[in-house]
């Protein structure tokens, strides 16, 4: 099992907000919380494993490589997977849901029961393909009250940045990512100063870069427990804060677009949610 000692927590909550705005906070477009908002979550989680040998690195993302279609700067694409297909493709690795659910448990975003992280790993796993990425965060359907995980398989210079958080993680393989998708994050050069540079994944043999991703839904009392509540829309309106939710940002420098337009915002009468859907 992954030791503690390859845990670190990094620092994302202290945001750089553009004015008018005071802070930042995410709406959803479900009924459960139509009325309400939560701010993001100030941490980021990095895990060095070591569970997934080079063999089994490259093995995996090859045949993940085969399920995805990318070709230019920022595609991203998705390609569901299963336990089974990852086995197949890593025989060497025992109980990799188990693996890769202690790795998570190691955050304590969840609590500390192993088995909730393991159900969350063994209900949806993904192959998710780069060729580095633009700025833009994911906040539709369920998103907003997920976290994401990513585990890096096939990565070379490049660092994952959230640059209202002031992140900039350098990545490697078998490193595994634990953030908050609603924040505006991308995959960068180091070279580039936190600058998502076409230009830098155009040629060369470290073009793409692929991981295994899922999902970490949290309840309302976990999110809580992580000083992310979720409140009603009117606090959130007090604070001054933008919604995540309808924010736009430019791809390379993710700057925060027609900030005008969303100055109010965040108030009941401007829920995402249909009628129809409550």
């Amino acid at each position: 099992m992954p030791d503690l000692s390859h845990h670190q927590l990094i620092a994302a909550d202290q945001h750089r907000v553009p004015p008018p705005f005071r802070a930042f906070a995410v709406r959803s477009d479900e009924p459960q919380h139509a009325s309400d908002a939560r701010a993001p979550y100030g941490r980021v989680h990095l895990v060095g494993t070591d569970f997934l040998d080079a063999v089994s690195l490259a093995r995996l993302a090859t045949e993940g490589y085969s399920r995805v279609s990318i070709e230019a700067f920022s595609d991203i694409d998705y390609a569901n997977t299963t336990l089974e297909d990852l086995s197949a493709a890593a025989p060497g690795v025992a109980d990799l849901a188990g693996q890769i659910a202690a790795a998570l448990q190691l955050t304590g975003v969840l609590g500390t029961d192993l088995e909730a992280y393991r159900r969350s790993v063994t209900t949806r796993i993904d192959y998710l393909a780069a060729c580095g990425a633009g700025f833009h965060n994911d906040v539709s359907r369920h998103w907003s009250r997920c976290l994401f995980w990513l585990l890096a398989l096939e990565v070379a210079d490049v660092e994952f940045v959230m640059p209202h958080a002031g992140v900039r993680q350098p990545l490697a393989p078998g490193d595994l990512l634990v953030f908050d998708q609603t924040m505006a994050h991308g995959l960068c050069r180091p070279r580039d100063s936190g600058q998502a540079v076409a230009a830098s994944f155009e040629s060369g043999p470290h073009r793409r870069q692929i991981f295994l991703t899922g999902e970490l839904p949290l309840t309302d009392a976990q999110w809580a427990a992580l000083g992310a509540p979720w409140l009603a829309v009117e606090e959130h309106e007090r604070r001054g804060a933008l919604d995540l939710m309808v924010a736009e940002f430019d791809d390379r420098s993710g700057a925060i677009k027609r900030l005008r337009a969303m100055r109010d915002g965040m108030k009941r009468s401007t829920c995402h949610v249909d009628e129809t859907a409550r």
